[in-house]
This record gives C-alpha cells, structure tokens and sequence, in this order.
C-alpha cells in the first residue's frame, strides 16, 4: 500500500527493508558458494523471523534467484551509464569488459557471485550477459565485429570472464588491470580486430570506477 501522496508507507518501508535484508543475505552466502544453506540460517544472517521469509518468497531458490538477478542487474546499469557515450561498439564492449575485471578485487562479494553463478550468468535476461550480446551484435552491424556466432562466441566471453575473475583471486600477486586488459584485447582480436587496433582500445583511459558497486555488498 502506499499513501495518498503516492509514498510507500511505513509497512510497505519495512516489507522493502525485510527483501532487501533477505536478498544481502542470500548473495553473501551465494558468494561463499553455500548453495544448500537451511532457510533458517539464511533468515538470521539477514536478522528477520522465519516467517517474514515466506512473505517475500515461497523456496530459497527463488531467493537465490533473485539475488544474482539483483546483483548482476545492479552491475550492468552501472555499467551502461559509464558507457552510455561511447559511439563505437568496439570501445563499448572493452570497456564493459575492462571495467569488470577490475571488479574481482574492487568488489570481491559480487565477483564472486557472479564467478559461482556462472551458467545462471550466461543465461540471464538481466546484467551482464544480454548486454554483451548487445554489445556484440552492435559491433557486427557496425562491421567492426567478424562474429559468425554470437551465441558460441557468448559462451567464450563469459568462459573468459568467470576464469578471469578466478584467476585473479587465486593470484592476488597477479596485476588486475593488467591481466584484465591482455584478455580483453584477445577476445577483440578474436572478434576480427587487428593486433594493433586492439591495443590500442585496450590502452585507452577508463571513466572512475567510483559508479561501480563497490562495498562488500553487491545490492
């Protein structure tokens, strides 16, 4: 319900507080991989009673359901703001693609999220993935992309991606922003840039990472 000024009101205030508790939740646990955990203790990590749980949602599984679609769709209109002004779809993908390597460390909860939801990830309508398709498909129509097969060449970005991000939490010596540019030339060379074209995308400044989600939790 909401009041007649059209503000949600106090109960409605609390019911949003309860999600978004449950939702912070379910993405800690999805990060630490504990895809099994009991309802019980999902309701006390986020400080709610069991049966505010089923007001919200009927299995946990839904509930992780709704926490990567949240996090990944939190991410990815971050992501289009800070490329909204680009013009060319070569830039464009970079650019997303760069951005989200530098996630793994900025970020490590929502990385690692997104790192053990991996097939759910490639999968969604929300965040990353619809709009590297998008990003991809504008790239062909551009003619700056030789792809023959978006959905085979959207199963290596997001292979490239999720390794990528594991890669650099197992290699915490490893330099971030460099690894991350070297694998986002390779898929630009992939997609029919040439050697020297690519480098020189991936050599580009970035915008501030400052819009990116950066606190330890990814909603």
């Amino acid at each position: 319900m909401v009041t007649q000024s059209g503000q949600p009101n106090r109960l409605e205030r609390r019911k949003a507080r309860t999600r978004a508790a449950l939702v912070r939740a379910a993405q800690s646990f999805l990060a630490a991989g504990k895809l099994s955990v009991p309802i019980l203790e999902i309701t006390q990590a986020a400080d709610v009673g069991m049966g505010s749980f089923y007001n919200h949602f009927q299995t946990r599984e839904e509930l992780f359901e709704a926490a990567v679609e949240e996090a990944l769709d939190l991410y990815g209109v971050a992501l289009d703001t800070l490329c909204e002004n680009l013009g060319d779809p070569a830039q464009v993908f970079a650019q997303s693609f760069r951005l989200t390597g530098r996630l793994h460390r900025r970020n490590p909860m929502l990385s690692k999220v997104l790192i053990n939801n991996g097939l759910q990830l490639a999968r969604s309508e929300k965040g990353l993935a619809p709009r590297a398709r998008r990003d991809i498909e504008a790239g062909v129509r551009a003619g700056r992309f030789d792809v023959r097969d978006t959905e085979l060449t959207m199963t290596i970005v997001t292979g490239a991606a999720i390794c990528l991000g594991q890669l650099l939490h197992e290699q915490p010596e490893r330099d971030d922003a460099e690894a991350t540019d070297q694998v986002t030339e390779d898929l630009l060379r992939m997609f029919g840039l040439s050697a020297d074209d690519a480098h020189e995308i991936c050599g580009r400044p970035l915008p501030s990472l400052d819009a990116l989600p950066h606190t330890d939790t990814a909603a």
